[in-house]
């Protein structure tokens, strides 16, 4: 059995909500979609004037729509990292970098780490992935061998490899990088019809809309933002396929859907953006992390609703677990603990239970821990990480009222200061005291 290597000190939290999802009904299914470097303001329904994604602006109203959700890191590879597994991707021997750029050649996500499939389908769960993997393309760190059943994946991102993969079989080479976002979404589909009468743990990662950006031919000019516009309002098209087909299986009422993207806008792709936070994909700004996400299950989460609840992408593991009905302490050896938090009565608007998350560490994509925030109050103990000019020093930033984190007010709150450097200081020397290597194909 492998070992969950996380953090001790979240157990209580995590563990102790009662509301568990299924109350003795069958367990819900999960679809979880993440979108490849969308930027927070990216989609219409957070604010973009001109690209028009109704799908998922639907799915936002039948569901609570986060406003400050953020991605487990602020590149590819250890935000898919932290979704997975529920850790900090620090916690899993990372520092830099994603696979096949700054990381060493055959590294990746660590064997011995569960992940959310190896849960699920110990849980009796089918599972499926259908994507950009990211996290190993040596054979022992394939998806399959991660938990999911069923693949057809890029093993890193679009501009980095040709090749399109079936477990251990390139199926395509060269891929069509324009259909992509369909092949993916055929592939979910068939997975949704093939397990209906069993519950199911659908993982899908699309490439878009990471560079190269380019338009499948039926959907070329179509929007009024340009190629890009023409590439998300596709995957948004996509996305309702893949909602139609649980409408038509009957399998709607009793699925839960999640859609986030993995960090903020690339600095390549120009008309991506994080508006109105400062920072893009790599940063530690809030543009680099903070991104989309949307939670629907009808009949348990009311619609309709907006929260600006801390959130990361690092919860989602507790929450979707509770939610299921998975007691993630079979599924261990010791303690199941993780970085990651239940945020399960947040989502769902229950009102009397204090939200669980209080602060959250951020990495920067190509050197690490740079900044922590504790309520409305974010600190980079180096002002330069945060951009600004100026001898080495604190910056302290009050995100309610400095969106932007241009405001630096650390020489008015010192306490503030020393309080949160404490903080980050604990809870990083906890992770490197419970943190394990990078996986290594040998």
């Amino acid at each position: 059995m492998k070992t969950y290597y996380l953090l001790c000190s979240f157990l209580a939290v995590t563990l102790a909500i009662p509301d568990v999802a299924t109350g003795g009904q069958p367990r819900p299914n999960v679809v979880l979609i993440m979108a490849d470097d969308l930027g927070y303001h990216d989609l219409s329904c957070y604010g973009h004037p001109r690209i028009r994604t109704p799908v998922l602006d639907r799915l936002a109203r039948e569901g609570v729509k986060l406003t400050s959700f953020h991605a487990g890191a602020t590149v590819c590879t250890p935000s898919r990292m932290a979704l997975l597994t529920g850790a900090y991707p620090a916690r899993l021997g990372w520092t830099r970098g994603v696979v096949g750029y700054m990381m060493k050649k055959g590294q990746g996500l660590n064997p011995e780490a569960l992940t959310m499939a190896e849960i699920f389908k110990a849980s009796g769960y089918r599972t499926g992935m259908f994507g950009k993997w990211h996290l190993g393309d040596e054979p022992p760190l394939r998806p399959h061998r991660q938990g999911f059943e069923s693949t057809c994946y890029l093993n890193k991102s679009n501009n980095q490899t040709k090749e399109l993969w079936r477990d251990d079989e390139v199926i395509a080479k060269p891929f069509d990088n324009r259909r992509l976002t369909e092949i993916f979404t055929t592939e979910a589909i068939k997975f949704l019809q093939s397990n209906k009468e069993q519950p199911f743990f659908l993982y899908l990662p699309y490439t878009a809309p990471h560079f190269p950006v380019q338009a499948h031919p039926e959907w070329k000019g179509k929007s009024r933002f340009g190629v890009f516009g023409d590439v998300v309002e596709e995957l948004d098209h996509r996305i309702g396929q893949v909602l139609d087909t649980l409408k038509e299986q009957h399998l709607e009422k009793d699925t839960i859907v999640v859609f986030l993207s993995d960090n903020g806008p690339e600095p390549l792709t120009k008309e991506s953006k994080a508006d109105p936070f400062r920072g893009r994909k790599w940063s530690a700004l809030e543009g680099g992390t903070r991104v989309p996400c949307m939670v629907r299950y009808p009949g348990f989460i009311k619609p309709g609703r907006e929260s600006a609840a801390l959130i990361s992408a690092i919860d989602l593991l507790p929450t979707l677990a509770h939610a299921c009905g998975i007691d993630l302490r079979k599924h261990s050896k010791g303690s199941p603990v993780i970085d990651g938090l239940n945020v399960w009565p947040t989502l769902r608007g229950k009102e009397g239970i204090p939200h669980a998350r209080q602060d959250l560490l951020y990495w920067h994509g190509g050197d690490g821990f740079q900044a922590i925030r504790m309520g409305s109050w974010k600190l980079f103990p180096d002002r330069r990480h945060a951009g600004l000019k100026g001898a080495p020093g604190p910056a302290l930033f009050n995100l309610e009222k400095d969106i932007e984190e241009k405001i630096d007010v650390s020489m008015d709150h010192p306490e503030r200061v020393s309080t949160l450097r404490k903080l980050a200081e604990r809870r990083l020397s906890g992770i490197e005291k419970n943190k394990v290597a990078l996986g290594q194909a040998k």
